[in-house]
């Protein structure tokens, strides 16, 4: 069972699955649902002050890289054309929304990139980040719980 909590709060740590994948996973293999639930929101908000130090002092560096900085770029244009205008449109609750969405591409990592992009302030940006993981998560928990229950 602990091995199952651990790796179902890796899966929300994870770029490639964040809670939508922990909480299903730690359901499936029968821990606790709402342990699953506490402990893989916890790790996926974990990720919005890592993903902010990465940001603002590994990207940097990284920057001067030729190859990351196409990688860099890329993304960046993606995430400016893909949700910029709804984000800067909506501000706070834009970015909540595009947290909220359990889809893949929208979460805690595309929001922190959202955030940093748009200069939104720190403070402002984790609450949004953390409603949105909430909200998420909660979706997620609900309808894991309700599958398996039937």
């Amino acid at each position: 069972m602990v091995i199952d909590l651990l790796t179902s709060i890796l899966w929300s740590l994870s770029p490639f699955g964040e809670s939508k994948v922990g909480i299903p996973y730690g359901i499936a293999q029968g821990v606790n649902s709402y342990i699953v639930f506490v402990a893989c929101f916890l790790a996926n908000l974990l990720v919005f002050p890592m993903m902010l130090f990465f940001l603002e002092y590994v990207n940097k560096s990284l920057v001067r890289w030729r190859p990351y900085k196409r990688v860099a770029v890329w993304v960046a244009k993606r995430a400016k054309s893909g949700t910029g205008d709804k984000i800067q449109k909506f501000g706070f609750f834009g970015l909540a929304l595009f947290v909220m969405l359990p889809l893949p591409g929208t979460g805690v990592y595309a929001g922190s990139i959202a955030a940093y992009l748009f200069r939104i302030e720190r403070k402002k940006a984790f609450m949004a980040n953390a409603v949105g993981i909430f909200f998420s998560s909660l979706i997620i928990w609900t309808l894991t719980v309700s599958v398996k229950s039937l």
